[in-house]
């Protein structure tokens, strides 16, 4: 039995204050996982007791600009949350660690894996996006209509996005658990819309209301890291990894998933038809237990 999740504030890099959430099983291995874009801490009864019932330790927190932790002066790279990740565990004492992100997540796992090979153990992304920059993916094929102007808006810098993050994104991050179906519109499929229960939604509103504590500054920065390089190689990635991606994804298409199959050294491929988004979470159990095979625990 897990103990209830604990959220509180430690001091990041540069003065900069990050706000961490802990909880799932005290002694377990640590487990680093990135949420998608955009989220703040929340905690959630469920996922607290998978990770808990896997045996490991949930370790997360509010990316710069989300909850509670302070803005970068200017938008960061992917490769930037490394170093919150590194000033979250060295603050609570960890070394080793495996990880997993999701969706806009999904990256910083991967950077962690291919910055930190000496403490991250093993890595896995979890319906996460491919680089926007590759020559060899159409990044748009398959995505929801709303997604292309977002990430259009966001090539155009801050001064462009961030109104459009005020326009269009706030009022989906600021919606009720009874309206969360309806603010994602085309973005969920029928397959992501049958686990939109009460409470999925509740706690998908809680983090989207926590994300949008600082108004736009958080999704906008998201957004901007999402189309620009990544700050590194895909290529240097020597920890296992897996890749999970389902076909019926109006977020992050099924091609992303192959893409990083394909590019990211040695990785191991799970690859469904019948998944979406948000329905690939449901096998969170089957995903923590192969994330503990790779790492040999």
């Amino acid at each position: 039995m897990g103990f209830v999740p604990d959220v509180f504030e430690i001091p990041g890099p540069d003065g900069r204050t990050l706000e961490v959430l802990t909880g799932g099983d005290p002694d377990g291995f640590p487990l680093l996982f990135h949420n998608g874009s955009p989220s703040a801490v929340a905690p959630s009864a469920t996922l607290d007791a998978q990770i808990a019932g896997a045996g490991l330790r949930h370790v997360t927190f509010s990316r710069p600009g989300y909850g509670a932790s302070t803005p970068r002066p200017a938008p960061g790279r992917y490769a930037d949350d490394v170093v919150e990740s590194v000033a979250v565990l060295d603050h609570l004492g960890i070394g080793e660690f495996v990880t997993l992100g999701w969706s806009g997540g999904g990256p910083r796992a991967l950077a962690c894996a291919a910055l930190l090979p000496d403490r991250c153990r093993a890595a896995a992304s979890l319906a996460g996006v491919a680089p926007y920059t590759a020559d060899d993916l159409d990044w748009f094929a398959g995505m929801a209509e709303e997604n292309h102007a977002e990430y259009h808006a966001a090539e155009q810098g801050p001064e462009v996005y961030g109104p459009f993050v005020e326009e269009h994104l706030l009022p989906m991050m600021n919606a009720s658990p009874e309206d969360m179906a309806g603010a994602l519109g085309g973005l969920v499929t029928p397959v992501d819309k049958a686990v939109v229960t009460d409470e999925f939604a509740d706690w998908m509103s809680r983090t989207f209301n926590r994300a949008a504590a600082q108004g736009a500054i958080g999704v906008r920065d998201d957004g901007i890291a999402a189309v620009h390089p990544w700050g590194f190689e895909l290529g240097d990635i020597r920890v296992p990894t897996a890749i999970w991606q389902g076909r019926q994804d109006a977020m992050v298409p099924f091609e992303h998933g192959e893409w990083l199959a394909a590019h990211v050294p040695g990785t191991q491929a799970h690859l469904f038809e019948d998944e979406g988004h948000l329905s690939l979470v449901a096998r969170l159990d089957e995903i923590l237990a192969d994330l503990k095979r790779l790492a040999g625990l």
